[in-house]
């Protein structure tokens, strides 16, 4: 299981609902992740797993409970927050399409990225993503997917966050960048929290201690990943595929 031990929890949510365009997206979700490791937040297409990720940082509007507990200890209810207070608690999120500044410099999309009043942690990007800093020059839109996916995830890393929202970092990556990618994120992870949704249930099963899955809008189960992904008929009712597929189920 992840996390260490006692105490509050990062984050948690409880009966949160949202509603877009006359469709009820969310219906009653609670869930719960703990500091330290990964959580990764599993379901079907269209299950709502990108809309809980959203809600968390009052993207789109909601109802109900949403907790966080800040790097000073402090445990207080974001629902209904400004998403820009959100992000000062120290949440940060990578959206699935990765949205770098195609026409910025590597260098230029991480100073960007800079929150003001929070220490900027240059030296342990470029120890994760070495790679970035050979290319700090080159302009992002020409980079690979992969190394993409990296820039967005530095910007998360730069700064003094307790908690990154990442959605979907190996969507369309060729199988050599998803190993890439994966080995980030891990080594990431030994340093931050992180609530990963993600399709491809090897690398989930490489990386993740806890999992939360989104059925309809509600959590359908939660628990150890290991206890999920080497169950294959659980995973196959849950979530459309044997966990050693590694298939689709966004």
């Amino acid at each position: 299981m992840s996390g260490e031990g006692g105490g509050a929890p990062l984050l948690r949510m409880s009966d949160v609902h949202v509603r877009l365009s006359g469709s009820h997206i969310l219906q009653g979700v609670d869930l719960t992740v703990r500091r330290g490791g990964v959580t990764a937040l599993l379901g079907r297409n269209g299950a709502g797993k990108t809309t809980t990720v959203k809600a968390v940082l009052g993207l789109v509007p909601s109802t109900g409970v949403i907790e966080f507990t800040g790097g000073d200890g402090r445990t207080e209810r974001i629902d209904g927050r400004r998403t820009h207070e959100i992000v000062r608690r120290g949440i940060g999120y990578a959206p699935e399409d990765r949205e770098v500044f195609a026409g910025l410099t590597v260098a230029e999309n991480l100073a960007l990225a800079e929150r003001r009043g929070s220490d900027h942690h240059h030296d342990r990007v470029y120890e994760l993503f070495p790679e970035l800093q050979k290319r700090s020059r080159q302009l992002a839109g020409t980079l690979s997917g992969g190394q993409q996916q990296m820039v967005a995830i530095a910007r998360l890393l730069l700064n003094d966050n307790q908690l990154l929202l990442i959605d979907e970092p190996t969507k369309g990556l060729a199988p050599l960048l998803v190993a890439e990618v994966a080995d980030v994120l891990a080594r990431a992870a030994e340093e931050v929290t992180i609530l990963l949704v993600e399709q491809n249930l090897t690398v989930v099963q490489r990386m993740a201690q806890d999992a939360v899955v989104i059925d309809q809008g509600r959590v359908a189960w939660s628990g150890p990943a290991d206890d999920l992904l080497t169950d294959a008929d659980r995973t196959r009712e849950l979530l459309g595929v044997a966990a050693s597929g590694g298939g689709d189920h966004r």
